[in-house]
Formats: structure tokens, sequence, C-alpha cells
């Protein structure tokens, strides 16, 4: 089967050229990546977090007229903050292609049911899919209309590998990705696309707060353990996959879980370790 030359050409650099995007919890880590890389490729950026200083902070490195990136301070868990970034969008663009719902915390990291605060347990499913909820609701009122748009949701490698994180993350993270499956079949009849991007551990500010280690310490741990080697994951890793989902190069790819993972998941090295270290020990006596 012959090819024109036309289809051989490289892909325009600007992938989300003419867009406009709204990414919450945009001001740092994954989101921050995101904004940037969003911008770079030509997207119209409002990031929605309530980390007022840094947002600001990086509308102004990116663009100091705030002409491709400005900031609305956004309590997802609260539905008219959530009302109001969207309708800022379309009075200020007139449209709403890419509704990334990024914002999470990750809780108490007590990973023990006995030691889960119920009150942590709350707070971590208003933020991790109430907000998401909120952030795909008020997309949709646009969207719908407009019989286009794509709706990405952050949630994580414990939706497919489970045991190292709290009750509430994984919970949480697994209710994203059934949001994510019900929403894209309600959505795919107005052409709107949903998908998840699921990333492994990375050093973001979330996780190493959390943890209370320095950013090369906790790089140092996931390598360590890590099933593809030669990489060390980071934030601009989910940000090449949020502008794969948002551009029209995943025109036809709806429902889909993305794990950015290098093959965490597919496996589970439990036995091998503790082999490993067995064999250590009876080789030291």
């Amino acid at each position: 089967m012959s090819m024109s030359s036309s289809s051989l050409a490289p892909p325009d650099p600007k992938r989300l050229e003419g867009k406009v995007a709204i990414i919450t919890g945009g001001a740092s880590g994954i989101g921050e990546s995101t904004a940037r890389l969003f911008v770079y490729h030509g997207a119209k950026v409002i990031i929605a977090d309530v980390q007022d200083e840094l947002a600001l902070s990086l509308c102004k490195e990116l663009d100091p007229d705030q002409e491709s990136i400005s900031y609305v301070h956004c309590d997802v868990t609260i539905d008219s903050d959530v009302k109001n970034v969207v309708d800022v969008a379309i009075s200020k663009y007139g449209k709403l292609d890419i509704m990334y719902n990024n914002a999470g915390i990750p809780g108490n990291v007590d990973p023990t049911i006995l030691g889960a605060d119920h009150q942590n347990f709350k707070q971590v499913f208003d933020v991790n899919v109430y907000g998401a909820f909120l952030g795909a609701k008020h997309a949709a009122r646009v969207m719908i209309p407009a019989k286009n748009g794509s709706i990405v949701f952050t949630s994580s490698v414990t939706s497919a590998s489970c045991g190292e994180s709290s009750h509430a993350y994984t919970s949480s993270k697994h209710a994203v990705v059934g949001l994510m499956k019900s929403l894209c079949v309600e959505l795919g009849q107005y052409g709107i696309r949903v998908n998840c991007i699921s990333p492994c551990a990375m050093a973001t500010p979330l996780l190493t707060n959390a943890m209370g280690m320095e950013k090369n310490v906790v790089e140092g741990l996931i390598c360590a353990s890590a099933v593809l080697k030669g990489v060390v994951p980071r934030s601009e890793d989910v940000a090449e996959a949020a502008v794969f989902l948002a551009s029209e190069e995943s025109k036809f790819v709806s429902g889909l879980n993305l794990l950015v993972d290098g093959g965490y998941s597919t496996t589970n090295q439990s036995f091998s370790t503790v082999l490993r270290n067995l064999m250590s020990s009876n080789h030291v006596l």
C-alpha cells in the first residue's frame, strides 16, 4: 500500500496549537510540568490551584503578559470554585478543549487499616475523587454542546499494583479510574474522550514531602526498585503522556488507563527479592 508524501511528513511541533486547557493542581509537580509543555505546544492554559504564589510565579515566568497562561484560584473540593474556572476559560477564550483533572493529595502515609484516620480518608476522597468528579462535570457542561473535548485524570500506579500506599490513596485512585471508564461510555456519544494517566512513584513535591526525604534520595529508591533501568522517572514523562491524550494524535483513544511506570505494575518482585537476600546472607555465612 502506497503512502502519500504528506502522511510521511513529521508532525507539527505545536501539537496543541489553538487548544484551550485547564490543569488542576497546575502550580507544582506533574501539573507544573504539564503546564510548561502545554504552553510549549501552543495551548492556552489556565492553572487551577490553591498555591497562589507558585502559580503566579509560573505564569509570570512562562508569559509575563499572561496571554498563553493564567491562574485562577480554585479549591477542587468546592463546586463554585470549579464552576468558576471553567466559566473563566469560556469567557476568556470562548471554549474548553482539555480538562486535566490532576489535583491530588497523598494523605497520611500510614499503610495500616488500624492506623487510618477517618477524617484523613474523607479528605483524600474529597480532593482526589470528588474534585476530579467536579472537574469532569463542569468540563462536560461546556464540551457536550461543542461535541468535542478531552478529559484527562491523574490516577496512580496504585490503581494497578496495590500494597505500597495507604488504603485511602489506593482506593481513591481506583475510584478515579472507575469514574474515567464510566464517563468514557456516556461522553463518547458527544465526541468527548476520557482517559487516565497512572504514574509510578516520582520525586515530586507531593511524594518527597510525604516521605520526608530529599529528592535525590527518593529518586535513588525509585530507580533501585524499578523494572526499567537506565531512566529516572520524572513529572515531565507524565506531561508527555498528557500531551498525547490531549492532542489529535489520540483522537480514537478513550477509556484508557495509561500506565507511565516503566513496567512496574506488570510484576511482583517480592519473592525474588527475598530469595536474593536469603542467598546473600547464606553466602556471607
